[in-house]
């Protein structure tokens, strides 16, 4: 006499596995959407991108000069290097002619550039080096040194994925702050320029 065959299990219904993994992208795509939806609703703002360079010694700076741009005294423009920040607190501008966030912003470093507790200087972004001389010539100058990076090595040393972007350097050559994008009333007054006031406080 022989048993009866064991049941088997009915394949065409699915387990709470197969549920699972049906459910899986969703349940990722609700998740992608939950944080982004935080971000757009929060009061962040986005482009005050943290940096890891922030807190160390600034990258070397080495940089020709910007042929063509001149000083107010009509003297040619020196190149960036070490020398041009050494013992300031300097603002380091990363900007391009090409750049339209870089001529909104413009006005914003010309204004910068008048406060005598700081020393603007500019990296030349992947630019064509007359059309650089002819932004300024339009726009007018506020660095005291361009150096020139046609492919971008500098840039990457500074950590730089996006132009306009700016650093705030201390007298000793410690990176202090970053921007990412460029500067408005409320970067100013929220970002830059409490950084400008502990730096000072703290020299």
């Amino acid at each position: 006499m022989t048993s009866p065959p064991a049941p088997q299990p009915d394949e065409r219904k699915p387990g709470a596995f197969r549920y699972l993994l049906a459910a899986l992208p969703l349940l990722i795509f609700a998740s992608l959407a939950l944080v982004f939806w935080s971000q757009l609703n929060s009061d962040r703002d986005i482009s005050e991108i943290p940096s890891a360079l922030i807190g160390t010694k600034a990258p070397k700076l080495d940089l020709p000069p910007l042929e063509g741009a001149m000083t107010p005294a009509g003297q040619p423009l020196p190149p960036l290097t070490d020398a041009a920040a050494k013992g300031k607190l300097t603002l380091v501008n990363v900007w391009a002619s090409w750049c339209v966030p870089c001529r909104q912003e413009h006005p914003v470093i010309l204004q910068l550039s008048k406060d005598p507790r700081l020393t603007v200087v500019g990296i030349n972004y992947k630019d064509r080096n007359e059309d650089a001389v002819r932004f300024l010539g339009e726009l007018g100058n506020p660095f005291s040194a361009i150096g020139v990076d046609p492919n971008g090595k500098a840039a990457i040393d500074w950590g730089v994925y996006g132009i306009p972007e700016s650093f705030l350097v201390s007298a000793d050559g410690t990176i202090l702050y970053k921007r990412a994008g460029p500067f408005d009333e409320k970067t100013l007054k929220e970002g830059l320029m409490p950084a400008i006031e502990k730096a000072l406080a703290g020299s």
